[in-house]
């Protein structure tokens, strides 16, 4: 029963950690950053763990105190979820104002959270050695059948909640689904060492029902004011959320919400937004170019359908190619978005992999997967690019949909050279009212004129949202700046480096004027 109990402890150790991820990522997002906050507190508490098991167990080496431990620690385990609800949602506000001390303040007391839970289980391994070694000449060979089995448990714990748990049952639910798993092998193992101490412990799985009960009810997030919540879940890949405004308009949400993934209105192809600009992307090639030469797109970063939508309404059935990583976000662009245009040919996989993979050759390449801070390096780099290109016509274009803030350029401008290492001519055009620029690179040479000369010669019968989507582009364009700094390349592409100082800089700066 010990050594099924340093399995399961080691199984749940992993299990807490990863599902922190979500939790937190439900809120802060899933950056780099976040990341090493929840590694190096979870070794730290970890360690310490480690340190007061070796003198708990000199102090009490018996298995009554070693499944008495195991049974708090599993309660602990359950309360994580109840007690950090209240906390992130007010850190949901926090940061949708960008108030940077309450949300820094709320993630530390989240992260508080895991102190008990990951010290207690911390203290497995050190009980467990003691208890399973009958004589000194054992310890080793009793150390490494511990470390080995807890590992193999955290091996378990690794992929089961990311894998089948959370996108089944929710964050919430793995950790009573883990906590409940360790109550179980920790009050069999008690009532071998002592009926009557276990029969104290027979309320803990009532309270596990009782949290299980509570934390069913309600959203896991509200919709943001003035929006109605239409749909929720917790995928492998995201916490997404649809919500609806008052005139109809629905948007796609991603883990904190705070960027809009995709819009739909069935009655206006406008968004507002920088899906517009998609649409006039290739009007960057030497006029004459019309609508007609606009043969295909492949979009890496397809979402819930908003561009592939309006290129299948203004160019008419042309193929398109979407790729989206997250199939649960394809689901709900089918149910919510009306993603069903039968042009439309959904790939569900990696964005690089799945080009690089294509034997298609496209008019235009959109690339809309970059969403401050959270922007995949591997899809910035020269050898990216140089696949993109390799998978472009003779006049195609590759768009791209980067941030920004109104002051800070420096990714903008990263960007640009990087493409330039690629692509003969960048352009840019800026999002008003955004943290947002797009970005055209071209395979031929070409100017930012050309986007005036081809708005000119449209032909009559063009779609009307084509002639507004170039006159945005016309209206927004802004000079093709180069940073001074190296290319991304698939060593070096210190895209999140950059993209946490933008977000830093203008949280602790520049963010405080938009309160104001």
């Amino acid at each position: 029963m010990l050594l099924i109990s340093v399995f399961v402890s080691g199984m749940t150790s992993l299990a807490v950690e990863l599902a922190a991820s979500r939790l937190l990522g439900n809120v802060f997002g899933a950056s780099n950053l976040v990341w090493a906050n929840i590694i190096g507190l979870i070794l730290l508490y970890l360690a310490v763990g480690y340190y007061v098991g070796g003198r708990w167990v000199d102090r009490s080496p018996s298995e009554r105190t070693f499944y008495q431990l195991l049974c708090w620690a599993a309660l602990t385990v359950a309360l994580i979820p109840a007690v950090a609800r209240p906390i992130l949602l007010w850190a949901a506000r926090a940061v949708e104002t960008f108030d940077a001390p309450v949300a820094g303040g709320s993630f530390l007391a989240t992260m508080l959270l895991f102190v008990a839970p990951t010290i207690l289980l911390g203290c497995v391994s050190p009980f467990a050695i003691r208890l399973t070694a009958h004589s000194l000449a054992g310890v080793g060979g009793s150390a490494g059948r511990i470390y080995a089995i807890s590992t193999l448990g955290s091996l378990i714990g690794t992929f089961v909640p990311v894998l089948l748990l959370i996108p089944a049952i929710g964050t919430a639910r793995t950790y009573l689904f883990f906590a409940a798993l360790l109550l179980a092998v920790a009050l069999v193992g008690l009532w071998r060492a002592d009926r009557r101490r276990a029969m104290l412990y027979l309320w803990m799985p009532l309270a596990l029902l009782g949290l299980a009960w509570g934390l069913g009810r309600g959203p896991i997030k509200p919709a943001p004011d003035g929006f109605t919540l239409k749909y929720e879940r917790e995928s492998a890949y995201n916490f997404i959320q649809v919500v609806e405004g008052s005139d109809g308009t629905r948007y796609l949400l991603l883990n904190e919400g705070q960027g809009l993934h995709s819009v739909y209105n069935p009655k206006n192809l406008v968004t507002g937004g920088t899906w517009d600009y998609f649409v006039a992307a290739p009007f960057f090639n030497a006029p004459p170019f019309l609508p007609a030469d606009v043969k295909s797109l492949g979009l890496v970063g397809l979402a819930a359908g908003t561009i592939a939508k309006q290129y299948t309404a203004v160019f008419g059935p042309i193929t398109i190619d979407g790729i989206e990583i997250d199939p649960d976000i394809v689901q709900a662009g089918r149910d919510y978005f009306a993603m069903n245009e039968p042009n439309l040919h959904v790939i569900v996989e990696d964005g690089r992999w799945a080009l690089a993979h294509s034997p298609n050759r496209y008019s235009v390449v959109g690339v809309d997967a970059y969403r401050l801070p959270y922007i995949p390096p591997q899809l910035t780099t020269v050898e990216f690019f140089r696949q993109v290109r390799d998978h472009l016509a003779e006049r195609g274009v590759l768009v791209i949909n980067v941030g920004r803030t109104p002051t800070d350029r420096r990714l903008i401008e990263a960007m640009a050279h990087t493409l330039l290492a690629v692509f003969p001519s960048v352009h840019v055009m800026d999002v008003p009212d955004t943290f947002n620029s797009i970005i055209v690179a071209t395979v031929q040479p070409t100017r930012p004129g050309n986007l005036f000369a081809n708005l000119a010669t449209l032909p009559p019968d063009a779609h009307p949202f084509l002639r507004y989507a170039l006159q945005l582009g016309a209206e927004s364009l802004q000079p093709t700046v180069v940073s001074a700094g190296p290319v991304f390349t698939d060593d070096v592409a210190p895209v999140e480096q950059l993209t946490n100082s933008i977000v830093i800089n203008f949280v602790l700066g520049e963010g405080l004027k938009y309160l104001k």
